[in-house]
This record gives C-alpha cells, sequence and structure tokens, in this order.
C-alpha cells in the first residue's frame, strides 16, 4: 500500500480500512464482485478515510464504527468517480481501463449505484444517526452538484461564485464529512467537531483547485489522462477565470468549450491554444495562491489539535495537498 509519509502513523488502520472495503464489494456475484474490486484497487491517495481515522484518533478510537465509516466514505468517492467516468465517457483513470470502457452505459450506472448503496450500508454499519445523517446529506450534495456542472458546460458566462459552489459541493464536502463524522464517532466536543468539519472543507476546497491547476499544467503520464481534459469535456474552471481577468481572448474560451467555433475551425486545437494561453498568463499562479490561502485557513482550524503525531499529520496534509502533482 502506497502512503503519504505524514500518514505513517495510522498506516495499520488504513490496512484495515482497505481490507473493509475489498470485503464489502466482493460481497456480490461475479462479474459484478471482480470489476468492483479492480476499481477499488486501482489507487488513490486515500485522504478521505484517513481524515475520518485522524479525527477520530484524536480524540477516543474505536476501531469497528471508525473502519467502517472510513471505508464506507472511499466506497462513495469511488462510485462518484464510476459515475463520473460515464458521463465523460473516460475510458482511462489513472493508466487503466475504467468500467465504462468494458461494460454498457447502462450496467456502469447500476454498478456505480450499487457501490452507493454499499457505501450507505457500510455508514449504517456505525449506528449513529447522526454520521447516519451527515452521510446522507453529503450524497445530496455530491448529486447536486453533478448537477450543477452538468447544466452550466459549455458556459464561463456565470458569476465566479458558482464555481466555489461547484466544487464544494463536488469536493470539499465529502472531505468535510469524512472529517466531522470522525470526530463525532470518537465523541469529539462538539467545537472541534466544527473545527475539523472547517478543516475538511477548506482542505478540499484547495484539493479541487489544485486539480484545476493540473489539468493545465500536469503531467500526462503521471495523471493518466490529457492536459485540458475538463476544457474537452465543456467545463470551465478556476484558471479560465483568473485568465479571463487577466485580460485573456474569451473567444478563445468559447471555442476551447465548443461555443462558437469558426467554420472550418478545430475545437481540440482551440483547446491547446487555451491550455497554451493559460500557462502563459498569471492565471496559475493566482489560483495557487488561492489553494495556498484555502490551505492557511485549513491549518488554522487545527492549529489547536496540532500537539502529537496525528494532529501534526492534519497540518502536513494540508502542505501537501498544494504541494502535489498528481
Amino acid at each position: 500500500m502506497n502512503l503519504l509519509p505524514m500518514l505513517e502513523p495510522i498506516r495499520e488502520d488504513l490496512e484495515a480500512v482497505e481490507a473493509r472495503m475489498r470485503s464489502a464489494v466482493q460481497e456480490t456475484y461475479e462479474p459484478l464482485s471482480s470489476a468492483l474490486t479492480a476499481v477499488v484497487g486501482s489507487g488513490g491517495k486515500r485522504l478521505r478515510p484517513a481524515l475520518v481515522v485522524l479525527a477520530a484518533r484524536l480524540h477516543r478510537w474505536d476501531e469497528r464504527p471508525v473502519i467502517s465509516l472510513a471505508a464506507a466514505v472511499e466506497l462513495l468517492h469511488t462510485a462518484t468517480l464510476i459515475h463520473d467516468d460515464t458521463i465523460d465517457e473516460a475510458t482511462i483513470r489513472r493508466g487503466s481501463k475504467t468500467l465504462n470502457a468494458t461494460w454498457s452505459r447502462a450496467a456502469t450506472i447500476l454498478a456505480g449505484d450499487f457501490m452507493f448503496a454499499r457505501a450507505a450500508a457500510l455508514a449504517a454499519e456505525t449506528s449513529n444517526t447522526r454520521v447516519a445523517s451527515i452521510f446522507a446529506n453529503t450524497l445530496m450534495t455530491i448529486c447536486q452538484g453533478e448537477l450543477r456542472q452538468m447544466l452550466s458546460l459549455y458556459d464561463w458566462r456565470g458569476p465566479r461564485a458558482d464555481y466555489y459552489a461547484r466544487i464544494y459541493s463536488k469536493t470539499a464536502s465529502l472531505f468535510a464529512a469524512a472529517a466531522e463524522a470522525g470526530a463525532v464517532l470518537g465523541h469529539a466536543p462538539e467545537e472541534r467537531v466544527q473545527l475539523l468539519r472547517s478543516y475538511g472543507q477548506h482542505l478540499g476546497m484547495a484539493f479541487q483547485i489544485m486539480d484545476d491547476i493540473l489539468d493545465f499544467v500536469g503531467d500526462e503520464r503521471q495523471m493518466g489522462k490529457p492536459v485540458g481534459s475538463d476544457l474537452r469535456q465543456g467545463i470551465a474552471t478556476l484558471p479560465v477565470y483568473h485568465y479571463l481577468q487577466s485580460g485573456g481572448d474569451a473567444a478563445l474560451v468559447d471555442a476551447a468549450l465548443g461555443r462558437g467555433l469558426p467554420d472550418g475551425a478545430s475545437r481540440a486545437q482551440a483547446v491547446n491554444e487555451l491550455v497554451a494561453a493559460v500557462v502563459s498568463s498569471p492565471a496559475i499562479e493566482a489560483c495557487r495562491e488561492e489553494a495556498r490561502g484555502f490551505v492557511r485557513e485549513a491549518a488554522r482550524d487545527v492549529s489547536s489539535l496540532a500537539d502529537g503525531c496525528y494532529g501534526r499529520a492534519l497540518l502536513e496534509l494540508a502542505d501537501f495537498v498544494v504541494e502535489r502533482e498528481t
């Protein structure tokens, strides 16, 4: 199991989470069991289950419900990726074939639905009504975020606030829920529960902004997908907004998003031109500074909890988010 260095203190816990995830998706029939086992085993940084574990470890440790919740959170995240790949018609993720590449669209959607249900069942194993409520509300928020994104494709003219609402729903809400629910299971005082939720939200916002930056400047081999993937899907992200704010070419943005292409023009060429223009503009550094701002907020949230290895791990995770290259 490839683990980030700051997560070494919870290696055994995350190995238990990994085992619980595998057993959860194997409790069904073939070929669904093998397909989902491959999806679960395809990697990932496991940041969300780590937040559950760290938030609980900071307080009172109760292994069974915490491991079940951490596995539930990661399965929920994995289910969203299955649906994302289906919506985007993606055939490669993390350098491997997606389920969407080998199964029909209908079967892939149903597999994602099964994963959502399996995640909910694991969350129910905590026997904690507040955790179950957090989990359900987060699932609704994620679905709303997906719809918000789908209904704003090919358009950048909405307020930038729509972008922040979208990335909160799609990404930061699950980070926030993981930290909050882990603290609840650890019987943390309410003030700490809210601090950890705020930490998770700020961390998730920074994480998604960095994802959007890497979509312009990342290494395609490391990311397992081509640069400009969001643009090819018609999605305008924060680097585009900063590019336009710095005097960028709105017509080029429209062309890259598939709107107003001149006769005979290639959208792929427009995407490549916009990626180059964004990278050479002040937009990327402006986005990095926004991500750093969210990380500073996250660090402030947990500064009072930083004594000991678990609190330090939260601080180091925040630093990692803005330094990562994949």
